[in-house]
C-alpha cells in the first residue's frame, strides 16, 4: 500500500519545482536520510506551501528518486552548492494554479503544527479531507472514511495504519542512535519493531503495534522477547484496547506486568513529531552529531 507524504516548501521553491519538470529535494542529514530511504516510487505526495499560503495546493505521485550533486534551485546555483541532494521526481494528480493557492488551498489549523518537519508521513484522515476538499474520490486503501463534522488531526490519530506506526517507531529508534528495524525474527514469529545497540546484539527494545488486531498474540511475542533477551517491551495500541491489555496482564501475562509498557498511538505520533523537530533544529544550529 502506498504511503502519503506531506512535502513542505516555500511558494518560490514550489513554483520552480513545477516549472523544472516536477522535481523536489531534501537536505541530507541523518533523520532526513532515514525518511528518504522509506520513500518509494509510487508513494503519494501532498504539496504544502508554507507562509504566506499555509495550505495544501495539490497531490502527486513519486515516479523516481535519486541523489544529485549538481545545483538545481536558484539558491544552489547562486552559491554553486547543493543544499537538497535527496531528490525525487513526481507526476501531478491534481494541482491548483498559483493564482488560486491563497484562496482555494486546503487549510487546517492543526495541520500547521506538523509542517515544521518539512517531510513526513501523513495520517489517512488528513488525506481524506484533502481529497474531498479538491473534489477528488477517496481511495480504497484509506481505512477510515470520515463523515460528519470536521475534526482536528489529533482527534483521529488512530486512523494511522499499522505500517505507518511501525515506520515511525523505527525512525524514532534511529534518531535515538539505535539500529532500528521492522519485522525482526523471533523463533517462528516476527516482532513489529526492535531497537538494538550494535549489529550483533540482541534487541534492547521490542515493540508490537496493535490496531484492531490480536492483543493476546502480541503480548505472547513480547513475553517471549523478554524471556529470551531481557528486552524492554512495549505494546502500542488505541487507548480503547487498554482494558483488554490490563485484563491479560492480570492473568495469563502476569509475569511481564511490571516490565511491559503501554504506549498509545497518539503518543507515538507526538514523540515522532517532537524528535524530528528537535533534531532538525539541532541540525540548523550545526551542533548535530
Amino acid at each position: 500500500m502506498s504511503q502519503y507524504w506531506l512535502v513542505v516548501g516555500t511558494p518560490k521553491n514550489w513554483k520552480f519545482a513545477f516549472e523544472s519538470g516536477n522535481i523536489w529535494g531534501l537536505k541530507e542529514f541523518r533523520e532526513m536520510i532515514s525518511l528518504w530511504n522509506f520513500l518509494e516510487e509510487g508513494d503519494k505526495l501532498l504539496f504544502y506551501v508554507a507562509s504566506p499560503i499555509k495550505g495544501v495546493i495539490g497531490i502527486g505521485r513519486v515516479t523516481t528518486k535519486f541523489r544529485q550533486t549538481t545545483p538545481l534551485w536558484p539558491d544552489e546555483v547562486n552559491k554553486n552548492t547543493v543544499f537538497w541532494p535527496l531528490r525525487f521526481e513526481f507526476e501531478l494528480e491534481y494541482c491548483l494554479p498559483p493564482s488560486l493557492w491563497q484562496t482555494k488551498s486546503y487549510k487546517e489549523s492543526n495541520l500547521q503544527l506538523i509542517t515544521r518537519m518539512v517531510f513526513q508521513c501523513v495520517p489517512n484522515n488528513v488525506v481524506t479531507y484533502v481529497r474531498r476538499h479538491f473534489g477528488l474520490s477517496t481511495e480504497t486503501n484509506i481505512s477510515h472514511m470520515l463523515t460528519g463534522k470536521t475534526t482536528s488531526i489529533s482527534e483521529h490519530v488512530v486512523s494511522l495504519d499499522h505500517e505507518t506506526i511501525k515506520q515511525q517507531i523505527t525512525k524514532i529508534g534511529q534518531i535515538q542512535g539505535f539500529l532500528a528495524e521492522m519485522e525482526y525474527p523471533i523463533e517462528g514469529n516476527r516482532l513489529d519493531v526492535v531497537w538494538r545497540r550494535v549489529e550483533r546484539s540482541v534487541p534492547t527494545y521490542a515493540f508490537e503495534v496493535q490496531i484492531g488486531g490480536d492483543i493476546y498474540h502480541a503480548l505472547a511475542k513480547l513475553k517471549h522477547a523478554y524471556s529470551l533477551w531481557n528486552s524492554h517491551i512495549f505494546l502500542t495500541a488505541d487507548p480503547i484496547a487498554r482494558t483488554k491489555y490490563e485484563d491479560l496482564l492480570a492473568g495469563t501475562f502476569n509475569e511481564i506486568k511490571h516490565r511491559i509498557k503501554f504506549i498509545s498511538l497518539s503518543e507515538i505520533v507526538e514523540l515522532y513529531k517532537r524528535k524530528l523537530s528537535y533534531k532538525e533544529f539541532e541540525s540548523e544550529l550545526g551542533i548535530m552529531k
